[in-house]
């Protein structure tokens, strides 16, 4: 349970409100406390005071093109989710060439926004020598302590601050500058092992995060390696559609009848080994469960891991790694549908749509809703069902999730249309190759006889064995830790420094 420092007096006086001129804003009378009182404001951390070369530039939407060398960065690559860059062509747009600023974005700059999302962060995991940043985003000078920082900032401790500072409004936020205003709790108690704990963790939780993502790449190149190297004695020979192909598609969408999309799929469809649909590989397709109160009554719906409800698994909570970075819980007394190991959840509308996950682990009482698709097994392979979902990322990776769907971009990929997509039958060897980058039985991770000097090292090898899976429950295994180590340092208690 998140804890609360902003404390909500149940009244007031008439001195309080005439010292505050008369102000009935609510927020006017609300206080932030913490009990560790070694406390610093972030800007002492900086190596020297902000300057403008610090903050990015706007460049306007006119400036926006489909191709260039050169990325402009907006606010909204950064996500609370994530403690990188979230990359995709609405966070990260290219620009013309003229409007560039360069920047020399290096590897380990902390970027943070003023404005929107006021206060996240992320880390830069690689240079970006081609990149400059919006006017809503400052690059940090720090370099002592740096993944101390990085952790707090991140932390909900520093959260509630920016909230406090900069309270929300119907406009969007700008913060200015006040992020610097918010304090950095610091350890009274074993003060030099505490930090180097918090690094630790910090540091390993980002590796893992840049390790899922490499994986995910991988697996995308390797399954179009195979598609490429094991190809029918055909060559592809594009036509314009014609009147009874057009009739039988029963869609008008130019998406679909473009040489580009048709040279992706004639490498699925010509594939040596023959190709599948997810009804022949033994897959049930449907939407979630309807939670509407007049399907299933009323329900009980919350954050809070609570016995007996249903864990509730949304498609907006997923990333397009096939991770989730949020649950929620639902109390309802009916029988409602459940998902079981090796089933499927495809996201099907809107901005998640394309993004899936595999069921790992035999779990009781999983749900989606009707935003999400469930593919279920009657034989539930769990290879089998990892696979399906690590196709499914390729056709999402390549785009033809959006030609698939109705209304492309942000549209939805409705359960008719699901005939279209094939899963080619690769070798069993190929096959468990490409799933064990998501899933490696073989990776445990055991960290309990592990001390501060030799803890990165075994992580480190962790890593390098681990699918997505293994490297995502990992990390949250080390996000308790982290948290818990915070809300000692915030709370003046002893941190329990254990892996």
């Amino acid at each position: 349970m998140k804890k609360k420092y902003i404390d909500i007096p149940l009244f007031t006086t008439l001195d309080e409100i005439v010292n505050k001129n008369y102000t009935l804003s609510a927020t006017q009378y609300k206080s932030f406390n913490i009990p560790n009182k070694n406390i610093r404001p972030l800007s002492d951390f900086l190596d020297r005071e902000l300057a403008r070369e610090d903050l990015g530039y706007e460049v306007g939407s006119e400036c926006y093109v489909e191709n260039s060398p050169f990325m402009f960065i907006k606010t909204k690559a950064l996500q609370p989710e994530s403690y990188l860059l979230d990359e995709n062509k609405e966070s990260m747009q290219y620009i013309t060439p003229h409007n560039y600023v360069k920047m020399d974005l290096k590897q380990g700059d902390l970027l943070i926004s003023k404005d929107s999302n006021v206060g996240e962060i992320v880390i830069l995991d690689k240079d970006y020598p081609n990149a400059m940043l919006c006017g809503g985003i400052y690059r940090l000078p720090i370099t002592k302590n740096k993944y101390y920082l990085l952790a707090f900032i991140k932390s909900d401790v520093f959260r509630q601050q920016i909230d406090f500072l900069v309270p929300r409004g119907s406009t969007i936020r700008h913060g200015k500058t006040k992020f610097l205003d918010c304090l950095i709790s610091l350890p009274n108690k074993s003060s030099e092992d505490t930090i180097k704990y918090v690094e630790l963790l910090m540091q390993a939780i980002i590796n893992k995060e840049i390790e899922i993502r490499r994986k995910y790449n991988q697996i995308i190149a390797d399954i179009q390696n195979e598609l490429e190297a094991s190809q029918n004695n055909q060559n592809f020979k594009y036509d314009l559609p014609n009147i009874s192909e057009i009739m039988k598609l029963d869609r008008m969408d130019s998406s679909l009848y473009s040489e580009d999309f048709r040279r992706k799929e004639f490498l699925i469809t010509n594939y040596k080994y023959g190709v599948s649909s997810v009804k022949k590989l033994g897959f049930q397709i449907s939407r979630g469960q309807n939670l509407q109160i007049s399907n299933i009554g009323k329900s009980i719906q919350t954050d809070v891991y609570r016995e007996n409800y249903y864990t509730l698994i949304l498609p907006k909570f997923l990333s397009k790694y096939g991770t989730v970075y949020k649950k929620e819980y639902l109390g309802n007394p009916n029988e409602l549908k459940t998902l079981k190991k090796g089933d499927v959840i495809f996201g099907a509308e809107g901005n998640e749509k394309g993004r899936s996950l595999a069921i790992i682990e035999e779990q009781s009482n999983t749900i989606t809703n009707i935003h999400g698709i469930t593919l279920n097994q009657k034989q539930h392979s769990l290879t089998k069902g990892i696979f399906i979902k690590l196709f499914l990322d390729y056709y999402r990776a390549n785009g033809m999730i959006d030609a698939y769907a109705v209304g492309g971009n942000g549209g939805s990929l409705a359960i008719k249309y699901w005939d279209f997509l094939k899963f080619p039958n690769f070798p069993a060897e190929k096959e468990n190759q490409v799933v064990k980058l998501y899933h490696n039985t073989d990776s445990n991770y055991e960290t309990s006889n592990l001390k501060l000097d030799d803890f990165l090292d075994y992580d480190n090898k962790f890593n390098q064995e681990a699918g997505i899976y293994e490297l995502d429950k990992s990390m949250k295994y080390l996000q308790e830790k982290l948290n818990d180590a915070i809300n000692a340092i915030v709370d003046d208690t002893e941190v329990k420094i254990e892996f």
